[in-house]
């Protein structure tokens, strides 16, 4: 990959998904490229540029952000998160729910991947609010098309799912049988619960109706610059009801970054209201 055109693919990923890749991030570039040139049979980086250019290769950019972007994730993955959760956030949000006059808690899973993220959550508000006369949803998004249909299918390999409790995978999946022998799918009425779509986050602005009570977006603004990192939080901010939650990634930090966000514990903080929350 000359340098050149590793310039236009840095730039066109930059300027279509805000996503920053530095001079260190070339040979990763490079290698993940590799497999989808030998897919298109391209015999070289130059011709790819080339396509990228044209019009009929508008829709190849959706392949480039899959290949380029990371889809890092696991069940459970931080899970004090999960814990914080249950123990102090949903109490507390149950708490408002009659007095506020809320019809659902809403959740947002801002960076799904290929859903591990969004189920982990919807486990925790299943068991919270399995006795409680409190409808919620959760919606999940990411940028690329093929993690979204992969979340949204709902089917694991049984090694994905180490980090689930067994009395989970008894009450949240089904267990594959025949051809499907070793893969386990989250349960239809888990997944109901759980809507998913492709978004850019730094695109046209989300198309929710309503805010949320609870938006997780973490280990994702590590890839973007500072200026976009500002614009993102204040686009999350702007999607959260007073006193609801942003969890970030535990190697994220608000700190630095232009915000109205309290404070809550480590990646976690709130959006300004009269109620309050002890760490």
């Amino acid at each position: 990959m000359t340098d050149s055109e590793f310039e236009f693919i840095r730039t066109l990923v930059y300027e279509r998904s805000r996503i920053s890749l530095g001079p260190d991030k070339r040979e990763l570039v490079g290698a993940r490229l590799a497999k989808r040139l030998r897919h298109l049979q391209t015999g070289s980086v130059g011709a790819y540029c080339r396509l990228l250019r044209t019009p009929e290769g508008e829709g190849e950019f959706v392949h480039l952000i899959d290949v380029i972007s990371t889809h890092h994730t696991a069940f459970f993955r931080e899970n004090d998160h999960f814990e914080f959760v249950r123990s102090a956030i949903v109490p507390e949000l149950l708490g408002r729910f009659r007095a506020e006059r809320w019809s659902r808690l809403r959740a947002w899973s801002a960076a799904c991947s290929s859903g591990e993220e969004p189920y982990s959550l919807a486990m925790v508000l299943a068991e919270c609010l399995e006795r409680q006369a409190w409808p919620w949803q959760i919606q999940a998004t990411d940028i690329s098309h093929r993690v979204v249909d992969q979340a949204r299918a709902g089917i694991y390999r049984h090694d994905v799912l180490a980090a689930v409790p067994p009395t989970r995978r008894q009450a949240f999946f089904q267990r594959g049988i025949g051809a499907e022998t070793g893969n386990f799918r989250v349960s239809a009425a888990l997944r109901s619960k759980v809507e998913f779509r492709q978004l850019n986050l730094l695109g046209e602005p989300a198309p929710f109706g309503e805010p949320f009570h609870l938006i997780l977006c973490r280990n994702v603004m590590i890839y973007f610059d500072h200026a976009t990192q500002e614009e993102l939080v204040e686009r999350l901010t702007r999607q959260l009801v007073p006193g609801g939650y942003l969890l970030v990634g535990h190697a994220e930090s608000l700190t630095g970054i232009r915000h109205s966000l309290e404070l809550v514990r480590p990646a976690v903080y709130r959006r300004s209201s009269a109620a309050s929350l002890a760490a």
